[in-house]
């Protein structure tokens, strides 16, 4: 949510604009998921509450409905909420802006609309979430799936920047293989910073991708998968 009036041309990033091109190359890529991944959408249907909701809705439903069938539902399965009249379960969920989009039960939040570039990392995401392909080296996964003390990742991004998709798709990596292998100790939130100046501002945020861990910034700029492991480890918090 956000209480600035929003600059036309920062609106235009946030317009639904996928072509046919696009649908069938989402189609194309979608297309050897292996199992069910569950999406969950909260909204608000006030634009003056959320500027990007009307579209982020039609962008996921686009991905969804262009998933493959496994049996016979669609391979993404999507549920949209809506944060006034869904309240118990966006607070059960932690969630309170909106757009918001989960997977692996809330463990990866994307906080805002995952538009222009970040639309890759999101659909990659999704589809290792179904293979079970993480990519990361062996001792990653050990490392992780040992960590003791909680973490949460952010990961703040825009729409145009090229490489922000190869971190949030890292950091979105590390959660899932904490909830797989590990201790679920690792959250990921992939936060849009013109939907969310706050948190922007917050960090002090001029170029993305910025990664900050238990509200520290500790990447400007995509980091190396070693660099990654190592700022986790040092900066777990004890619970």
């Amino acid at each position: 949510m956000s209480e600035y009036e929003i600059p036309p041309y920062i609106e235009e990033m946030f317009r639904y604009n996928l072509t046919n091109e696009d649908l069938e190359a989402i189609r194309y890529a979608l297309k050897d998921m292996v199992k069910p991944v569950k999406l969950m959408l909260f909204i608000s249907r006030s634009k003056l509450e959320c500027f990007s909701c009307e579209d982020t809705v039609k962008l996921i439903k686009a991905v969804a409905s262009n998933s493959p069938l496994i049996g016979d539902r669609q391979a993404i399965e999507l549920t949209i909420y809506d944060i006034v009249e869904d309240w118990e379960i966006a607070k059960k969920f932690g969630v309170s802006r909106v757009p918001t989009i989960l997977l692996l039960d809330g463990v990866i939040k994307y906080l805002g609309m995952p538009a222009g570039e970040e639309l890759k990392g999101f659909i990659e995401t999704v589809i290792r979430l179904s293979n079970g392909e993480h990519g990361l080296s062996e001792e990653t996964v050990e490392e992780i799936a040992a960590l003791d003390g909680k973490v949460v990742i952010e990961v703040i991004v825009t729409p145009p920047c090229p490489y922000c998709p190869y971190a949030a798709l890292m950091a979105n990596m590390f959660a899932y293989v904490s909830k797989v292998y590990g201790r679920g100790n690792i959250e990921t939130h992939i936060v849009e910073a013109y939907e969310n100046p706050d948190i922007a501002d917050k960090y002090a945020v001029t170029t993305v991708p910025t990664i900050a861990i238990n509200n520290r910034v500790v990447f400007v700029g995509l980091p190396h998968e070693v660099q990654l492991l190592r700022a986790v480890k040092r900066l777990a918090r004890k619970v």
